[in-house]
């Protein structure tokens, strides 16, 4: 029985994907939900499993889009597993023997055949002129002293250097990214607000707990947890942060999912934390490890990257001092976070030095005004600056689960 197999969809309202990297070779023998093909949509990168056993036959080639429903392959489910092998066999590839290279006799150079003379060599050599680029004027050719003394290096770009290109098809997922980039600029009246916040109490607070957090967690008390739920109060003080526009009016949420922007293999994934208001600093890490993990493993789905609210984004872990980050349409608003730096502040009058981050909002200054999103990153800074009182109710075990 010939089975077709057919793309399922991968979400709501993708309509093709594009064949990334077929994983057997045509005429392979293949087991049932064994993962054939690495398939792109526009906002991720997904397996195809194999419906059933049997020898498969490609019907798309890998970089092809293809439509949703469309057949891609066929497996014959009357084949028998190849004898002697546990894992479905691969076409084996025979290496060629080498071929023995063709030696050319080389032609040794004289005077004659354009080299420079050695008095002519030397003077080349200080002028940094190459002798292939000079013509010489004695017999056959031959590079005299005059010739290197009248030698101009030249003035435009310098040769010998490796000049070539390469050019390769971008993944849907980036060139869908890349369109959503600049809609954002296009679309919305983006501006960005910068602060900076001392982060001293933040690392107090991990120095004295993250060892006991993680034997009981399982998980490291991170720099996200304290953000992500700074931002959930802020996002409860100022809902215009936490609304979006459609068409003519501005839709508001009274729940908080907030999109976390990483870097994984197949480019930049923003998959999101559900109702963040709900969860507690071990709730946080352990979701953000979890969506970090299955975007660097590929697994990540369409619904663990759709629909977030607001975004954080930390380029600090790429070492960027300050950014604007750019709005991920159609929110309002997303926070930029960046590298730690030991800087000399004012405090109290004194000179202290503390671990100090800058922070950036880009926000659509459409339906968000300047005092409220200067007022926003004011309550995520001062929230960062004291957490025990804002973010911990002054009960720091308990608010740590200790």
């Amino acid at each position: 029985m010939i089975l077709e197999m057919k793309v399922p969809s991968p979400g709501e309202s993708i309509t093709e994907v594009e064949i990334a990297e077929w994983l057997v070779e045509d005429g392979d023998y293949v087991e049932k939900d064994q993962a054939i093909a690495e398939v792109d949509s526009d906002k991720a990168t997904l397996e195809l499993p194999a419906e059933a056993s049997g020898t498969i036959t490609l019907k798309a080639e890998e970089g092809d889009a293809v439509e949703v429903g469309a057949v891609v392959c066929l497996i014959d489910t009357s084949a028998t597993k190849p004898e002697g092998s546990d894992a479905p066999a691969k076409a084996e590839k025979k290496e060629e023997a080498p071929k023995k290279e063709e030696v050319k006799p080389v032609a040794s150079k004289t005077y004659a055949s354009g080299t420079p003379s050695p008095a002519a060599k030397k003077i080349l050599d200080e002028k940094g002129i190459d002798a292939a680029s000079v013509s010489g004027s004695g017999r056959d050719g031959r590079i005299t002293k005059d010739d290197a003394v009248n030698a101009v290096p030249s003035m435009g770009t310098p040769t010998g250097g490796n000049r070539g290109t390469s050019r390769s098809k971008m993944s849907m997922l980036r060139r869908k990214v890349a369109e959503r980039l600049v809609e954002a600029k296009n679309t919305t009246a983006m501006l960005t607000t910068f602060n900076e916040v001392n982060m001293t109490p933040i690392f107090e607070l991990r120095k004295q707990y993250k060892e006991d957090f993680k034997a009981k967690h399982g998980v490291s008390l991170g720099f996200m947890s304290f953000f992500s739920l700074a931002v959930v109060r802020a996002l409860k003080m100022y809902p215009a942060v936490n609304s979006m526009i459609d068409g003519k009016e501005m839709l508001s949420y009274d729940y908080l999912d907030i999109s976390i922007a990483v870097s994984g293999p197949k480019g930049l994934m923003v998959p999101v934390i559900r109702n963040a208001e709900n969860l507690s600093f071990r709730g946080i890490e352990s979701e953000v490890k979890r969506l970090a993990l299955r975007a660097r493993d590929g697994q990540i789905t369409v619904d663990e990257m759709t629909g977030g609210t607001f975004t954080i984004s930390n380029g600090g872990v790429f070492g960027s001092m300050l950014s604007t980050p750019i709005i991920n349409p159609p929110q309002s608003g997303i926070l930029g976070m960046h590298n730690i730096i030991q800087r000399p502040i004012a405090v109290d009058g004194k000179v202290e030095i503390h671990p100090m981050m800058y922070l950036a909002l880009s926000y659509d200054h459409r339906i968000i005004d300047g005092k409220e999103s200067v007022s926003f990153l004011v309550a995520v800074r001062e929230a960062l600056e004291n957490p025990v009182e804002l973010l911990m109710d002054n009960d720091v075990k308990k608010a740590l689960e200790m």
